[in-house]
């Protein structure tokens, strides 16, 4: 099942200091000023915040469902997916990791320790 740009708001939702905001048309989800996730116009495309370090071997290993960002875009720890690729629980798990990378520590594990135990045994390994 394809994941929407509602599915995405349902869980941003609730995280601490994130919000959305429209910039040049494009949805995108912040914490403060950066960006940890956006959609394409048609929304046919998600980047997120992700290790550059991990990015390749992603891509490598799901080509069908990750790609490289553009060539603006490689400097930082970005990644693109299909939508219509992702199940709704892989997509809540890069939004969580992309937001944690964006706030402070303390904020993130706050977070995830509220969560019932398989979302923060996910925060631990983060």
């Amino acid at each position: 099942m394809a994941v929407t740009l509602d599915d995405v708001r349902q869980v941003v939702a609730d995280l601490p200091r994130a919000y959305e905001a429209v910039v040049r048309g494009r949805i995108k989800f912040r914490v403060g000023r950066i960006v940890f996730l956006a959609f394409s116009r048609d929304e046919t495309e998600m980047g997120f915040g992700f290790p550059k370090e991990e990015r390749e071997a992603y891509v490598a290993a799901y080509p069908d469902k990750f790609f490289m960002p553009g060539p603006a875009d490689l400097r930082y720890h970005w990644l693109e997916a299909w939508t219509d690729a992702l199940g709704k629980r892989e997509m809540r798990e890069l939004v969580f990791d992309a937001w944690a990378m964006c706030v402070p520590k303390s904020v993130s594990e706050a977070y995830f320790s509220s969560l019932p135990s398989q979302a923060s045994d996910r925060a631990k390994r983060t």
